[in-house]
């Protein structure tokens, strides 16, 4: 019986190196171990017809056969279980999205419309939210003592020079007279006014400031590009209308607006009873404008136009209340 064992311990371990997978290894346990017909087991069986003697040498023999098996084995599976899972763990399988929230309103429509300008031909412009004087009203044709200037209520950090800058219109300034046409630039920031805040206004609000300049510019290409800018963001039926307005910084200037989102024209809080929502002004970059910015006016025109952002992001997202948008209320999907 000791060639038996001897046989059976070097033919299982042969058998054992074979072994690939998980239903390969449970079928050598069963052919080994098996209470009914395992291997070791029949041996194991024959035990009682020995000698004393014989079961001296044989008895430890095969107890430590089968512990050296169930161990081989033991280690065996905790091998192929490893391979398995290092296989899920292969970073280079691509797996759903994980939800972490969304953008804010606000962003999201910024770079819907930057990627409509970009389109177009567009730049993106960026300019200091504490601005100078010069560029937030002097070089927009709004002279000191301008009444413009104090309608605006202006929110100051350094009488009379430095302030919080009251319109995207500083960053056109500052890219004018630093660089020369042809220029196409769009500008969303922030911007800051002495305002009580209510349902429709507020002291902190965001514009998106657009410009083009170049020789033989006109108000037709004014008008044909904020119509298609309009129909981007609310679809080619959209109502537009477009009004006479007086601006400082441009001549002519038109006030653009669309229909109440709200109300469909009826007339509702939202659009104050009107049936229309202004959406911002726009014009033709006034004769002095460009002269002050050291462009020369005989040879280039040029239009600008701003609108404001949280109105659009109201009637976007259908917000109804401005103070919502920046209250940390998550009022919107």
């Amino acid at each position: 019986m000791q060639s038996q064992i001897r046989k059976l311990h070097d033919k299982y371990h042969a058998e054992l190196a074979k072994i690939k997978n998980l239903k390969e290894l449970e079928a050598l346990r069963v052919q080994y171990l098996s209470k009914k017909n395992g291997e070791i087991t029949n041996l194991i069986t024959q035990i009682p017809k020995l000698s004393i003697k014989a079961k001296k040498s044989i008895v430890p023999q095969l107890i430590a056969l089968k512990k050296e098996v169930e161990e081989t084995l033991a280690n065996k599976k905790t091998e192929l279980n490893s391979k398995k899972s290092q296989a899920y763990r292969d970073l280079t399988i691509p797996l759903p999205k994980a939800h972490s929230g969304h953008l804010h309103p606000t962003t999201q429509i910024i770079r819907e419309m930057n990627g409509f300008f970009r389109y177009h031909g567009f730049s993106i412009g960026e300019g200091p939210e504490i601005e100078e004087v010069e560029y937030n009203f002097r070089r927009l044709n709004l002279p000191e003592g301008h009444p413009a200037t104090d309608l605006q209520d202006s929110l100051y950090i350094h009488e009379p020079d430095i302030l919080l800058r009251t319109q995207t219109s500083s960053i056109e300034t500052r890219i004018l007279s630093n660089n020369q046409p042809p220029l196409r630039i769009v500008a969303p920031g922030k911007c800051y006014r002495n305002e009580t805040n209510s349902s429709t206004n507020a002291s902190f609000f965001y514009q998106y400031q657009g410009f083009v300049v170049d020789k033989e510019v006109n108000i037709q290409h004014l008008k044909y590009m904020i119509t298609k800018w309009f129909q981007f963001l609310w679809g080619e039926d959209v109502k537009i209308r477009f009004r006479y307005k007086y601006y400082p910084e441009v001549s002519p200037g038109l006030g653009q607006d669309i229909q109440c989102t709200f109300c469909k024209g009826k007339g509702c809080q939202i659009c104050k009873y009107r049936g229309w929502i202004e959406m911002g002004g726009s014009g033709m970059i006034h004769y002095n404008t460009l002269k002050t910015c050291g462009i020369n006016p005989e040879i280039y025109t040029g239009f600008a136009f701003g609108v404001g952002l949280d109105r659009m992001v109201m009637t976007k997202f259908g917000i109804t209340d401005i103070r919502k948008l920046y209250g940390g209320q998550i009022v919107y999907k």
